[in-house]
């Protein structure tokens, strides 16, 4: 059972969302809210596996909340869901630290899909949406990301290749498979790589490993 916050101020939506969710055996929806605060105070207690979050609210809007939610309990998924699609959107989704990201235009098999994919593969993005990440990755580089390209590490062919198979959605098990060693290497690599890059999460080793071109966009679309 997958156990899942809602955070999103309409409440109709929100509703909906937790009524549709609520039919799959899959999963509990255990708090909702339309307050990022109320939200944040909940999670340093709870068992929470994964957050659906609005980027619009009021009092704390969706990145902020990421942001101090990955202080508290970096282990809590995070899917952020909206209708927003800029890159200047996705920039920030990539820079706040949120796991993945969904359209609210989404259809809701769509969506499921997503909330098992960030469970089952760390980080989750719409498949239509690669042409927007790549020009979020590209889009003014004077604004910058959380790190120093200029003093790049180097990536081993072997983390190259989990990073690939992470992006073609193969989970730790299917890598390990495929590449004939055990489960608990491929964590250890992937561990591994997130600790080199200083990346916040496996979407930020996605977005590193495209800024120096270990990998390419096709790679993730």
């Amino acid at each position: 059972m997958i156990r899942i916050a809602l955070v999103d101020d309409h409440q109709l939506f929100r509703k909906s969302l937790a009524s549709l969710l609520e039919s799959s055996n899959d999963f509990e929806i255990i708090y909702d809210t339309d307050n990022g605060l109320h939200f944040l105070e909940y999670a340093q207690a709870e068992n929470i596996d994964v957050v659906l979050l609005d980027i619009q609210m009021p009092i704390l809007n969706g990145f902020e909340v990421c942001k101090r939610l990955k202080m508290i309990n970096p282990n809590i998924k995070i899917l952020i869901i909206s209708q927003l699609t800029s890159k200047e959107v996705i920039h920030h989704v990539m820079e706040c630290g949120a796991d993945g990201f969904c359209s609210k235009n989404s259809s809701p098999e769509h969506l499921e899909i997503a909330i098992r994919k960030i469970m089952e593969h760390d980080y989750y993005f719409d498949n239509e949406l690669g042409s927007v990440i790549r020009d979020a990755i590209l889009w003014n580089n004077n604004k910058g990301y959380p790190h120093d390209f200029s003093k790049s590490v180097s990536l081993t062919e072997r983390e190259i290749e989990i990073i690939k198979m992470a992006c073609a959605e193969f989970s730790s098990k299917q890598i390990a498979s495929k590449l004939f060693i055990s489960t608990r290497t491929v964590e250890n690599h992937r561990k591994r790589i997130i600790e080199k890059t200083q990346a916040k999460n496996f979407i930020g080793v996605v977005l590193y490993a495209l800024k120096i071109n270990a990998i390419n966009i096709d790679d993730i679309e």
